[in-house]
């Protein structure tokens, strides 16, 4: 019974590491290529796996690219970041987690958007679960702005607070500062953090 046991944890650890390599193979290859050009046939051969192996695993493209997408958010690490600023009573605190939280996202994610774009502008359905995401970010960032509206400026609505963060987390600002100007991504959180407390906090007289 042990040896099966055995047996089976080894074949478990070798399906996730075929798992990983595809993923990895396909991210770099949707990358180099384009989403739309790069084959399941081409994701196979360079990873020296079957085709058959990926389609049993991924059954599509699409398939692949929710596996990354789940890859970076695992990678990222921003929900657990995010409830960590929520359990923070402290406003300027909450908002430092809040743009950590942000560079993690797109410090690790900044490869995904690219391969989503990509595959958004030919394939509809991408284009759809690209959408759908960005809605759940939207709505998962006004969240944490309808929560956290105690601590900000009462002169601000909440529609006008949720607005403002979003801007400033935008994907966008992430890369002209840290991709197209050189900016690290600990001088990005930095500004990021000081921007959204004088943007959303009460300042001082």
């Amino acid at each position: 019974m042990n040896n099966v046991n055995k047996q089976m944890t080894h074949r478990q650890k070798q399906a996730l590491a075929t798992r990983t390599l595809i993923v990895d193979t396909s991210r770099r290859l949707f990358l180099e290529q384009g989403y739309g050009v790069t084959t399941i046939e081409a994701i196979a051969t360079e990873a020296g796996v079957a085709v058959s192996t990926v389609y049993a695993i991924f059954k599509n493209k699409r398939g692949i690219l929710q596996a990354i997408r789940q890859a970076w958010h695992e990678e990222s690490g921003q929900a657990s970041i995010y409830q960590s600023a929520l359990d923070q009573p402290d406003a300027a605190k909450r908002l430092a987690l809040a743009a950590h939280a942000t560079r993690r996202q797109w410090e690790t994610g900044a490869a995904m958007i690219a391969i989503y774009k990509g595959a958004a502008a030919t394939d509809a359905e991408a284009a759809t679960e690209l959408e759908a995401s960005l809605a759940s970010r939207r709505h998962n960032l006004s969240q944490f702005i309808t929560t956290s509206a105690p601590l900000l400026n009462p002169d601000l609505t909440q529609a006008q607070a949720a607005a403002i963060f979003l801007a400033l987390t935008h994907d966008e600002i992430y890369r002209e500062l840290v991709e197209q100007n050189s900016w690290t991504a600990d001088a990005y959180e930095q500004w990021l953090s000081q921007t959204l407390q004088q943007q959303l906090l009460l300042r001082s007289a």
